[in-house]
C-alpha cells in the first residue's frame, strides 16, 4: 500500500528519470541483478515488469529528434502595426497599463478614422495579454532610449508655519489633495533666465496638469496655481510641496489660507514623500519637452501649448496603476497594483463627483481625437527643439531626448490601414 502510494504521486518527468537512471546498471549488470532491478523500478512506478523491461531498453536507445512544428502566426502584421499605432498615442506605456486600454482605444481611434482595419484584426488586438504585447513591441521598445535628470533648491522660508506632511492629515482617497513641484529647463546650465514647469498631480485619481512660467517668483507660482485650480475638474482641497524657495513663502501660504486649503510640506532631502508629482515631472514633462534650455517667450508660448494638448492625453487617455499594498519579507518587496485606468474613468467613478461634472468630463472626452493631438504635440516639441538647439554654440551637442531619439527611427503616428 506504502508502494503504490509513492508511486501514484510520481509524475511521467519523474519515472522517466529513474528509468534512466537504472538503464545503465540494468544494461552491465547479470540476471540476478537485472532480477533486482526490475523489482526496484516496479515498486517505485507501479509498472508492471513487462512494460518495466521495455522502458529500460528503451531508455538507452537512440532517439530521432525532429524539428518541432512552429506555431502558427496570431498576430499578423496588420495587428502589430495597429499595436504599435496604439502604443505611439498612449506614450509607449508598458503592456500591463496598455493592454486594459486597448478595447477603449481601438474603438475610439477607429471612430475619428485614425485606425483602419477589420473586425477581425480589432478582435485580435484587444485580446492581446501584456505579456504577449510587450514581447511584440521589445524591438520598438530599444530603440527608445531614457537619461534623466534632476534639480532643486531647498528653501527655508516659513517652515515653522507649514507643517510637515503627515498621513492622518490627509484624506488622499478624496479628489483635490494634490503635489506640486516646478521642472527646471535650464538645459545643465547652472543660473537663472530659464523656464520652469510647475506640476500639479491629484493623489486620488492621479489628474495632471502642467503650466510653464518664466521663472520661480511667488506671484508667478500663484498665478499658475489659479490658472490650473479652474481647470481641475474638482476643487483643490490640500496642497503638499518640497521645501523651494518658490512654495515656502508667505503669498502661497496666503492664497491656501484664503480659500480654506490645506498647505503641509515634506521632509526636507526626502525626494520620496511627493512621489505622486516627482513620478510625473518624468512621465509628463521630461518625456515630452526633454532636458533643452528654455529661455526665450517664444518657448513659454510653445511650452503652455504642449502643456495645453497635453493634458489631454495624461488625463483622458494615458493609463495610470496605483499602488495597492507592498509587503516586505525579508529582503524581498512584494508589491500589488491595481489594474491600469485613465484619471478620467477615475474622476467619474468617484461617488463624490457630481452628476454635471460627469457630464461636461464625458462631453470633452467625446471630442479628443488622441492620435491628432499626439501629431500636434509632435509638431509643436519639433518646432521647440528647434529654437532650442539652434541656440546651442558651435560645436556644442545639446542634450537629446527621449522624442528626439525616437525620431530618428520612427515616423510621428499617422493612419493605420
Amino acid at each position: 500500500m506504502r508502494a503504490y502510494a509513492q508511486w501514484m504521486g510520481l509524475t511521467l518527468a519523474e519515472r522517466r528519470a529513474i528509468t534512466e537512471t537504472a538503464a545503465t546498471r540494468y544494461q552491465r549488470a547479470g540476471k540476478r541483478e537485472k532480477t533486482r532491478i526490475l523489482d526496484e523500478l516496479c515498486a517505485n512506478t507501479g509498472w508492471h515488469r513487462s512494460h518495466a523491461r521495455k522502458a529500460l531498453t528503451a531508455a538507452l536507445a537512440p532517439r530521432t529528434v525532429r524539428p518541432r512544428r512552429p506555431r502558427p502566426v496570431k498576430y499578423g502584421p496588420e495587428v502589430i502595426a495597429a499595436l504599435t499605432l496604439c502604443w505611439t498615442v498612449l506614450g509607449m506605456p508598458a503592456g500591463k497599463r496598455l493592454a486594459p486600454m486597448l478595447t477603449e482605444l481601438v474603438a475610439v481611434l477607429r471612430h475619428f478614422g485614425e485606425l483602419v482595419i477589420s473586425d477581425q484584426t480589432a478582435a485580435l488586438l484587444v485580446s492581446m495579454s501584456a505579456a504577449t504585447i510587450d514581447r511584440r513591441l521589445a524591438d520598438e521598445r530599444a530603440k527608445r532610449t531614457i537619461r534623466g535628470r534632476v534639480g532643486t533648491k531647498p528653501g527655508s522660508l516659513l517652515k515653522s508655519q507649514i507643517p510637515l506632511r503627515t498621513w492622518a492629515d490627509w484624506d488622499d482617497a478624496v479628489p483635490g489633495f494634490v503635489e506640486i513641484d516646478t521642472v527646471f529647463h535650464d538645459g545643465g546650465i547652472s543660473g537663472g533666465g530659464h523656464a520652469f514647469t510647475l506640476t500639479v498631480t491629484d493623489i486620488a485619481t492621479g489628474w495632471t496638469e502642467s503650466r510653464s512660467l518664466p521663472d520661480r517668483v511667488a506671484k508667478h507660482i500663484v498665478a499658475v496655481l489659479n490658472h490650473i485650480a479652474a481647470q481641475m475638474p474638482f476643487p483643490i482641497l490640500g496642497v503638499d510641496c518640497d521645501n523651494g524657495s518658490e512654495f515656502i513663502n508667505d503669498e502661497l501660504l496666503q492664497w491656501c489660507q484664503d480659500r480654506g486649503i490645506t498647505f503641509t510640506r515634506s521632509r526636507p532631502g526626502n525626494k520620496n514623500d511627493g512621489c505622486h508629482v516627482e513620478q510625473k515631472n518624468w512621465a509628463v514633462v521630461r518625456s515630452v519637452v526633454g532636458y533643452y534650455r528654455y529661455d526665450t517667450a517664444s518657448e513659454l508660448l510653445l511650452l503652455n501649448e504642449i502643456w495645453r494638448l497635453q493634458s489631454k492625453l495624461t488625463n483622458f487617455f494615458y493609463p495610470q496603476q496605483k499602488l495597492v499594498s507592498k509587503v516586505r519579507t525579508g529582503a524581498k518587496v512584494s508589491r500589488k497594483h491595481d489594474t491600469a485606468t485613465t484619471p478620467f474613468h477615475r474622476t467619474i467613478n468617484h461617488p463624490t463627483m457630481t452628476v454635471e461634472r460627469i457630464v461636461g468630463l464625458t462631453r470633452t472626452y467625446s471630442l479628443i481625437n488622441p492620435a491628432a493631438t499626439q501629431r500636434q504635440i509632435h509638431a509643436l516639441t519639433t518646432q521647440l527643439f528647434t529654437l532650442a538647439t539652434s541656440k546651442a554654440e558651435d560645436g556644442a551637442t545639446a542634450p537629446l531626448t527621449k522624442r528626439a531619439r525616437s525620431r530618428e527611427a520612427t515616423n510621428p503616428p499617422t493612419r493605420a490601414s
